[in-house]
């Protein structure tokens, strides 16, 4: 018997004399005995719970890849409604039935996402349509280093080649019935993008418009005083800092796009408003979304200029306002409120982009938000002290109560 085992024997000895017995025991049986079972049932339920645990969390990301036409779009309306919920009790204060305050909060939505996606897509689908014809000019630009790279360019060919010379299985093709009806028509031809919007846009509104009501049920439901304004404490505080930054980082952004478009503009750099758009949506992709930027000004300045450093000019004034919205404006506008952990946004970036992409990336960050002010407010599990510690769900606290067993009335 270990040291660790004779103290808790004392400790069992004193708080429970002989003769007591414990609730729930077999007659017979000293409280030492009970004790001891008692741990070891703990130690086996928390150790199942601790491999159920591990397992659901590996098997999590996988599932969220595989069933991302379903649960990308129903998280990316989430976020999108608790977004606009501010908006919602703000027109419901002013007596607006939900339903309707739902729906202006969702048409409002589309109306500015299109705009912006219409003020990005169309000057970009006419300026890269010249790619083709400007990849002389990018060569001559990237002269110097082409000729640098040379020999790599040269073995890189020479793999190309290998590749190239190795027979290549021909895929084996299923033949496709064609549709026997109308119906099926519709079903197998309708692009499954629309579709997803159209089910997160129905999403965002059935949301919006039973987010009261909803809120007071939930509310309602707890058993106790202290519940109930734990969960509305909770639901507030979601909505606060989501909406905050969301809105927030939206202002940044539009006002960093907006600089970036005008000094494009002054530099002669064509479309100056779907550049300044493209910033300011890869923008809310923290870390990597700049660099993505400057990437595609640099490929845009190589179409456009004739002189290498004439072609480098638009990054680096993208970059340089990003480095200054980054380090000054962004942390005296957000303060400590909003401060999260970079090495967590790192986290949450990697994870989120490789399950769903871009848009991953770019709900990384509010999910993050979303999951720290939930676990702030139910408390982190102490895995670090059942796996170093005690190993078990109870144990004995050696200063105060020895065991936390309920003695028999």
């Amino acid at each position: 018997m270990t040291v660790m085992s004779d103290v808790q024997d004392d400790l069992v000895d004193k708080a429970y004399p002989a003769g007591d017995s414990i609730l729930g025991t077999p007659v017979g049986m000293g409280p030492r005995d009970a004790v001891r079972i008692a741990m070891r049932r703990d130690r086996l339920l928390a150790g199942l719970t601790l491999t159920a645990g591990a397992g659901f969390i590996l098997a999590l990301p996988f599932a969220l890849r595989e069933g991302a036409e379903f649960f990308l779009p129903l998280t990316t309306a989430l976020v999108i409604a608790i977004a606009l919920v501010p908006i919602l009790e703000w027109l419901e204060r002013r007596r607006v039935p939900s339903a309707l305050a739902a729906l202006i909060c969702v048409i409002l939505f589309l109306v500015v996402a299109n705009v912006a996606l219409a003020a990005i897509i169309v000057p970009a689908t006419d300026f890269f349509r010249l790619l083709p014809s400007r990849i002389g000019r990018i060569q001559d630009n990237l002269a110097p280093l082409l000729d640098l790279y040379s020999s790599l360019e040269r073995y890189a060919n020479k793999a190309l080649r290998q590749i190239a010379s190795t027979p290549i299985r021909q895929p084996q093709t299923a033949a496709v019935s064609p549709p026997s009806s109308i119906l099926e028509l519709a079903a197998t031809s309708a692009p499954g993008l629309i579709v997803q919007f159209l089910f997160g846009v129905l999403v965002v509104f059935f949301v919006l418009s039973g987010w009261t009501r909803m809120r007071k049920e939930t509310i309602r439901g707890r058993t106790s005083f202290d519940g109930a304004m734990a969960t509305a404490r909770v639901i507030q505080e979601v909505v606060d800092d989501v909406s905050a930054y969301l809105g927030t980082i939206t202002i940044i952004n539009l006002a960093l796009g907006g600089a970036v478009a005008g000094a494009l503009s002054l530099f002669g750099m064509p479309y100056p408003l779907m550049w300044g758009g493209i910033v300011a949506l890869l923008n809310y992709i923290p870390y990597f979304g700049p660099v993505i930027g400057a990437l595609l000004l640099a490929v845009g300045g190589l179409m456009t200029f004739s002189d290498i450093w004439l072609a480098l000019a638009p990054p680096a004034i993208m970059y340089g306002m990003h480095l200054i919205e980054a380090n000054l404006i962004t942390p005296l506008i957000v303060g400590h409120r909003l401060t999260i952990s970079p090495v967590l946004i790192l986290i949450s970036l990697s994870f989120w982009g490789w399950v769903w992409g871009t848009v991953g990336a770019l709900l990384a960050v509010p999910l993050l938000i979303i999951l720290q002010t939930i676990l702030k407010a139910a408390g982190k599990p102490d895995i670090a002290g059942f796996l170093f510690e005690h190993g078990t769900l109870t144990h004995l606290d050696r200063e105060t109560d020895p065991v936390d067993v309920p003695q028999e009335s």
